[in-house]
């Protein structure tokens, strides 16, 4: 339905398609304008035009945003400007900022941009100078991985009802997973990924203001937030990023903390919420040990007494035969350190874990940890192995736990009708009550 051979204009081409079908397929419509906080009902209408132009700019100005989408709701009109970019072509702070004021000065409500970056959420833009400006016109952000994850989602959960929509969805799908439309994913790390490895493998300490740590931990946040696309496609959900509530709205304070472990303990974190999961799947990169540990937390069985039966309880989950540098570790209370052993030793005698016999562990780590070697510090190797050992750990093990609920309380045996729990029946009980 949609020509895939190369143009002159990619960005106006893949942009118009893509407005076509936000217009023209209802679900998939409401589905990306839900991801910026708007509500679409029945009775919303989706208008979206290209290459606009605005009749209150500059004289001297020849800006002309990429797009314009309107949704109208009875007498609610809400308007947004699109600024795309496609390939390896990337967003500019003062494009973006001229279209601001174009929207201030023509009543429009925001500005979507739309490239081949990431960021955690739509809310927040991977430009930190957008970011954190502190204009009354906010500027939302799309990734071309996030709309064609929208719509692939969508389809693999059978969510739009019209047949024809459903098909103009799907020649959306083909075409955004054509080399030619300019989408791609997040597939290398920085030329200063490199760099940053030399330094903590010979010893050296990363700076607070260092430049080659805060790109690193830029280019990470693109692959955490694509590595949450990937596993959406993939389980066919809507899986994300776990961030404390100040980094999503803030994502100087993300950087800042993670900077903190990035110089303290030489890693680089993520956690990936998945739908009825157990627990988030939780990811380590350590540059110290040129290592990569993909792992969940479950909750202890608190019915279970003894450490041996919360142990066994994780071990009879397990269903995978491939256990190689899969391990457990027990978390104690108080200050009894981490314990933990292969899991292939712990099937084979749960005592190698150890620990306080007078206690039992409230938590149970389950993680791959696997050691790259030199393939850890070169650019593309890196981003290919943990695309690839973040899902396997998801399949092999981490979608067959299942999270510790408390037990329904049951119905006492001398309770067990209405007249056992009258007031005459609860004053009997307190004058047999033995201190």
């Amino acid at each position: 339905m949609f020509p895939v051979l190369s143009t002159t204009s990619k960005e106006g081409r893949t942009t118009s398609i893509v407005l076509s079908c936000l217009s023209n397929v209802d679900e998939f419509g409401a589905a990306l304008l839900r991801s910026l906080g708007q509500r679409v009902g029945v009775r919303t209408k989706i208008e979206t035009y290209t290459e606009v132009v605005l009749k209150d700019r500059p004289k001297d100005s020849s800006d002309r945003p990429d797009g314009l989408i309107i949704a109208r709701t009875g007498s609610r009109e809400w308007r947004a400007l699109i600024e795309s970019k496609v390939g390896k072509n990337e967003l500019q702070v003062d494009q973006i900022e001229k279209y601001r004021v174009l929207a201030k000065d023509n009543k429009i409500d925001c500005v979507i941009s739309i490239s081949n970056q990431f960021s955690a959420n739509p809310h927040v833009h991977p430009l930190e100078t957008v970011a954190g400006s502190k204009s009354k016109i906010p500027v939302f952000h799309w990734s071309w991985m996030h709309i064609l994850t929208e719509a692939d989602v969508l389809l693999s959960q059978e969510e739009i009802s019209d047949s024809d929509q459903r098909v103009i969805l799907n020649e959306l799908r083909r075409f955004l997973s054509h080399e030619s439309a300019g989408v791609r994913g997040f597939d290398r790390m920085p030329t200063e990924w490199g760099e940053l490895n030399k330094l903590v493998s010979s010893g050296g300490v990363v700076s607070a203001k260092s430049s080659d740590a805060l790109s690193v931990l830029n280019a990470w946040h693109q692959e955490t937030r694509d590595l949450a696309l990937i596993m959406s496609r993939m389980t066919e959900t809507n899986v994300s990023e776990r961030l404390p509530r100040k980094h999503r709205t803030a994502p100087s304070a993300r950087t800042k903390d993670e900077l903190a472990i990035l110089r303290e303990k030489h890693q680089l974190t993520a956690e990936l919420d998945i739908p009825d999961a157990a627990a988030p799947i939780e990811v380590i990169a350590d540059l110290t040990r040129r290592c990569l540990d993909v792992g969940m937390t479950l909750r202890a069985p608190e019915d279970k007494v003894k450490t041996s039966a919360r142990v066994n309880w994780l071990l009879r989950q397990i269903k995978s035969e491939n256990v190689g540098d899969v391990y457990i570790r027990l978390l104690w209370p108080g200050r009894n350190e981490p314990t933990q052993c292969t899991l292939a030793e712990a099937i084979e005698d749960p005592s190698r874990l150890g620990g306080d016999k007078k206690v039992a562990p409230h938590s149970l780590q389950i993680f791959s940890s696997k050691r790259l070697g030199a393939r850890f510090a070169q650019r593309e190797n890196f981003i290919s192995d943990l695309e690839r050992l973040v899902p396997e750990f998801y399949q092999e093990i981490g979608s067959n736990l299942i999270a510790w609920r408390r037990p329904a309380p049951k119905i006492k045996g001398d309770r067990s009708s209405a007249d056992d729990v009258t007031t005459e029946a609860i004053s009997e009980d307190s004058e047999d009550f033995e201190r």
